[in-house]
């Protein structure tokens, strides 16, 4: 009998992860005692796992949601890395990943420590530092990882020592970079967190860098700035920056995603008065950008709060926050067009008019998993999930916390290809 979908849920307030069987809500396992970063998010891995930074213990940690069905512990692997993490990224092979730091419970950036982790190697976890920022990372893989012979991995001739293996890019807001560093070079780094110097840099605008996208199938890494979405490409331990993609409009996305099964960039581009009080009059557009073809366009959403987003087998998925009504807008992504809105039940200490949408207040998560048909949309505070299928609402689902600031989810099912996106969300 083949696998159903899975649904990864973190309440990164209470501490704990639960690995649900869809679409029942059947508990298959749980963490206790395990604080998810939230900013850093999910990263799928190939063979069906997840990883993720407990931002108190101070570790990466590796989910096995199917491990329980063959007799494997659900927690596969850990390695200590430093925190507070601020984002989270594979390689395409999936063994050499890197986690940044950001400012956590401080009010400026304070940390300019970078945690590489090879997975092949016990795991093995080497520090170092950077410079303080809140700063973006993608892996690249091995400089032939986009062509026909597939991402290099252990015993290859380009692993994380030869001179074309794996690079780790940070992408700076303060100044505005990108910077390559060689991941062979930092995994060999001495103890006590040395500085470290980039292989090279490529230009970013200053101050505005938010959300960041890697594509195996071309090596391209993607930043999404105001001016546009930044992309560079490698060429060796070289960073070639190409001209920017276009926002096709006003405003700038603050999010910034891969949908590797149809090759499109997807964001939400955000307009409207800066003053975060004024948030339910911000507008919202869903952006998207063929890979393959080059075309560029966006759909209106609606006014409130949209940011993360989610992509299913047939819908890329929005969850959008307003003092009317939330609700979730489902894209068909072939057209793309605004295929359905689902109304969603209001949460307590919701974002109010006059305040931020996200100081002090519930919010929601929302996930999706390019091999089902399934997306699922927490209800902050209240420790519900709700799950569609499709556009058809299916089950309420809820767990035992209350999912404060709305919680954290993956959803996952087997042969996915999910870890083609290897950044985390």
């Amino acid at each position: 009998m083949p696998l159903a979908p899975r649904l990864l849920v973190a309440d990164q307030v209470a501490g704990s992860i639960r690995v649900l069987d869809l679409p029942d809500g059947g508990v298959i396992g749980v963490v206790e005692h395990r604080h998810l970063a939230e900013h850093a998010g999910f990263l799928a891995l190939p063979g069906g796992r997840w990883a993720f930074v407990d931002d108190l213990a101070g570790e990466l940690v590796v989910l096995d949601p199917y491990g329980p069905d063959a007799g494997r512990p659900l927690v596969a692997a850990t390695a200590p890395v430093a925190v507070p993490a601020e984002h989270l990224a594979a390689d395409p092979s999936g063994r050499h990943l890197a986690v940044t730091t950001g400012c956590g419970r401080n009010e400026e950036p304070w940390s300019d420590l970078l945690t590489v982790v090879d997975l092949a190697a016990g795991p093995r976890s080497v520090r170092v530092r950077t410079r303080t920022g809140e700063p973006g990372v993608t892996v690249l893989g091995a400089a032939d990882t986009h062509r026909a012979n597939g991402p290099a991995g252990p015993g290859s001739p380009h692993g994380d020592t030869a001179p074309d293996g794996p690079l780790v890019v940070l992408r700076h807001r303060e100044p505005g970079a990108f910077a390559a560093y060689r991941f062979g070079d930092l995994l060999a780094a001495a103890p006590a967190c040395p500085p470290v110097t980039p292989a090279h840099q490529a230009a970013l605008p200053d101050h505005d860098g938010h959300g960041d996208a890697h594509d195996p199938v071309t090596g391209r890494v993607f930043a999404a700035a105001g001016s546009g979405v930044h992309r560079v490409r490698r060429d060796g331990d070289r960073l070639v920056t190409e001209d920017p993609l276009p926002w096709a409009g006003p405003g700038r996305g603050y999010y910034l995603r891969l949908d590797p099964a149809r090759r499109t960039l997807w964001s939400c581009v955000r307009g409207g008065p800066a003053d975060p009080g004024r948030w339910p009059e911000w507008s919202n557009d869903a952006w998207f950008h063929r890979l393959g073809t080059g075309r560029t366009g966006r759909v209106p959403l609606g006014p409130g709060l949209v940011f993360r987003l989610a992509v299913a087998a047939h819908h890329v998925a929005y969850a959008r926050v307003h003092p009317d009504g939330d609700e979730l807008v489902l894209l068909d992504p072939e057209v793309p067009r605004v295929a359905a809105r689902r109304p969603l039940p209001p949460m307590d200490a919701a974002p109010k008019p006059g305040g931020t949408p996200w100081d002090g207040v519930q919010r929601r998560a929302i996930a999706a998993s390019p091999g089902a048909s399934l997306v699922a949309v927490t209800r902050g505070g209240h420790g519900e999930v709700h799950l569609f299928d499709g556009t058809r609402p299916l089950a309420r689902l809820t767990v035992p916390t209350p999912l404060d600031d709305g919680g954290h989810l993956a959803l996952t099912a087997p042969g996915d290809g999910a870890w083609a996106d290897p950044v985390g969300r």
